[in-house]
């Protein structure tokens, strides 16, 4: 039994959920997010309650139980709430702009690294060294934050790339005489 597929997802007021056969449509004041919910999954909506329970009890009806709740609930919480996600930047001279809509990094590479923002995501850069995501897709928003990170991950002599918020970057010892 999914523990998380067993819980039910509120709607809060102001969000509208829509259901036409197994597609889900979620919209509320930041913007719609839509997704097709899988054949093994089934989906009742009760007042501003929505459950979701599996067809059959094979391991893929499970599995795709616990995943569809957690994404039409993260659907939920983009359109009140939106998405977002903190990226630094660690090293002399690593450092990060505006340039119109586009995100432009100075990296330590001979060029300057520009990033355009998909449809729905936008950046903001509050200091030099850090980089703030937002957006309703939580998905959209990783994925942007680790293709950001991608072009120079944290490295484990110096500590210098780009790194989530928070994240702890495990430290080497140099080389000894």
């Amino acid at each position: 039994m999914s523990r998380i597929g067993k819980k039910a997802v509120v709607i809060p007021s102001g969000v509208t959920l829509t259901l036409s056969g197994q597609t889900v449509t979620v919209k509320g004041p930041k913007g719609q997010l839509s997704w097709t919910v899988s054949e093994d999954v089934e989906i009742k909506q009760e007042g501003n309650e929505l459950t979701l329970t599996p067809r059959g009890d094979s391991k893929r009806a499970r599995g795709m139980w616990g995943l569809s709740r957690t994404l039409v609930n993260n659907m939920v919480i983009g359109v009140t709430q939106g998405f977002e996600e903190t990226l630094e930047l660690v090293g002399v001279g690593y450092r990060a702009a505006m340039k119109g809509q586009a995100l432009s990094m100075q990296l330590g590479f001979s060029h300057d690294v520009d990033i355009p923002a998909p449809a729905g995501i936008t950046f903001a850069t509050p200091k030099q060294t850090e980089i703030k995501i937002t957006g309703i897709d939580k998905q959209a928003v990783g994925e942007i934050a680790a293709k950001i990170r991608k072009i120079r991950p944290p490295e484990p002599y110096k500590g210098k790339g780009v790194r989530y918020a928070g994240e702890n970057v495990r430290r080497k010892e140099g080389k000894k005489k």
